[in-house]
């Protein structure tokens, strides 16, 4: 049968996704930054030298939360675009940026490598201009949903930038919890 869907099918169809994606990226964001403390909770953070431009703590898990919901709603567009010739190359490299994303924070939190930290960042901000432009080809407003992550991602890379430039020993400041040593005498 080739029926066509009407825009309330279509728009219930796209509810179904973002049900989905929406919650999926939020844990998935969640367990990420909850493998190691961040913040003021985390001693190596809070001991680093911080640039100026570097938002309270408070302002972290409320930017992520928006980015990682922006971008549930924007995947969950594209699979809602089942018959989009460059969806299925689009959901790949999102699923790409997300791995990289989710490896970020026990980069720089738990191993403490900046230098690497900023590159993976950097890495990072090509892939989503990537999802962008290739959502863009799909569905305008998915790869607008999706230019507040970029902005942040920007915004992010300068600030570790700095903090990069004014801690060069940072992996020294604090030891890991791997290098925890008990000592019996």
């Amino acid at each position: 049968m080739g029926e066509i869907a009407s825009r309330g099918q279509l728009r219930l169809a796209y509810l179904r996704w973002a049900m989905v994606t929406v919650p999926l990226i939020l844990l998935l964001g969640f367990v990420s930054a909850r493998l190691y403390p961040a913040g003021a909770q985390n001693s190596w953070y809070a001991a680093l030298t911080k640039p100026a431009a570097t938002p309270p703590d408070l302002v972290f898990p409320i930017a992520w939360a928006t980015i990682y919901i922006l971008a549930g709603l924007a995947v969950a567009m594209i699979l809602n675009a089942r018959s989009a010739p460059r969806r299925v190359p689009a959901l790949t490299l999102f699923v790409v940026q997300m791995l990289v994303n989710l490896a970020w924070s026990p980069l720089f939190f738990g191993l403490h490598q900046v230098g690497a930290a900023f590159i993976l960042l950097c890495v990072l901000a090509v892939l989503v201009v990537g999802c962008i432009a290739l959502f863009a080809r799909i569905r305008v407003g998915a790869a607008l949903l999706m230019l507040p992550y970029l902005a942040w991602l920007c915004y992010a890379g300068f600030v570790l930038y700095q903090i990069d430039r004014l801690n060069p020993n940072a992996q020294a400041l604090v030891p890991s919890g791997a290098s925890d040593q008990i000592i019996i005498n």
